[in-house]
């Protein structure tokens, strides 16, 4: 089997791949240290699930903890989403043409935009006719 990604590059992913790890992430971002039970509060989910995707942010390098007497707080480290932004813009390139393509086609005047309903019915004619 041809591997093409790092291995540090697919935890990543899959742990960027959940909404609400992406979630937990933003809040970290937001603030400098949060504890586990602050960060799981907002959550419609039990504490032992926010500590299993805490656990995967870890593997991957996403957060740290720390902990200090009985409160465990978690720190974000965005080295791993750096490299992972990396890995994408070797790719930029692909999705920048299409879009600067649709970029233009938008800025072209709109009749320029619509398509000739005649042109499109007298060349189905012409290929009737045949």
């Amino acid at each position: 089997m041809v591997k093409y990604q790092e291995p540090s590059l697919d935890t990543t992913f899959a742990a960027l791949s959940d909404p609400t790890r992406r979630a937990l992430l933003a809040r970290l971002e937001q603030e400098e240290a949060v504890s586990v039970s602050e960060l799981a509060r907002p959550f419609p989910v039990s504490l032992p699930a926010i500590m299993k995707h805490l656990d995967v942010l870890s593997d991957a390098g996403l957060i740290t903890r720390e902990k200090a007497g009985r409160t465990v707080s978690c720190r974000l480290n965005a080295a791993p989403m750096e490299e992972a932004m990396g890995w994408l813009r070797r790719y930029e390139r692909f999705w920048r043409e299409k879009l600067d393509a649709l970029e233009a086609y938008f800025n072209r005047p709109r009749k320029e935009r619509e398509p000739d309903k005649h042109a499109d019915k007298d060349a189905a004619k012409d290929s009737d006719k045949s």
